[in-house]
């Protein structure tokens, strides 16, 4: 089992995460989060993420892409969190930097797509 999780680790600091395990989790303001946030990558490809039930640093997160549907029940920390391979950022009040690490699956090799989405 160590071995998948060495795995995992290595390809997510490959395509250039990081792994922060310091620090605490700390309540954040639902007011700052909850809602619906839409953007467009550089292709022009759409997105959402409907972020709802923030409870403490708890939240549960729908993202929407294409035909790519992920509901996620999220943990907020640094003003930001994850959805699978996607991260969410606040940068300033309704704005954020969303982060998505994209495989082309005929070669294998991941990508960084990043975009704004803006609050509405």
């Amino acid at each position: 089992m160590s071995d998948i999780w060495g795995i995992i680790g290595s390809n997510y600091l490959t395509v250039g995460g990081s792994v922060h395990t310091a620090g605490k989790y700390v309540d954040v303001d639902p007011a700052l989060y909850e809602g619906r946030w839409d953007g467009k990558y550089a292709n022009n490809k759409s997105f959402s993420l409907q972020v709802s039930s923030i409870r403490g640093f708890r939240a549960k997160v729908r993202y929407e892409s294409g035909t790519t549907v992920k509901f996620q029940d999220v943990l907020i920390k640094n003003s930001s969190f994850r959805v699978g391979d996607t991260k969410f950022m606040l940068t300033k009040e309704n704005t954020a930097q969303i982060n998505t690490v994209a495989t082309n699956p005929a070669t294998g090799q991941s990508t960084m797509e990043t975009a704004f989405a803006r609050r509405k």
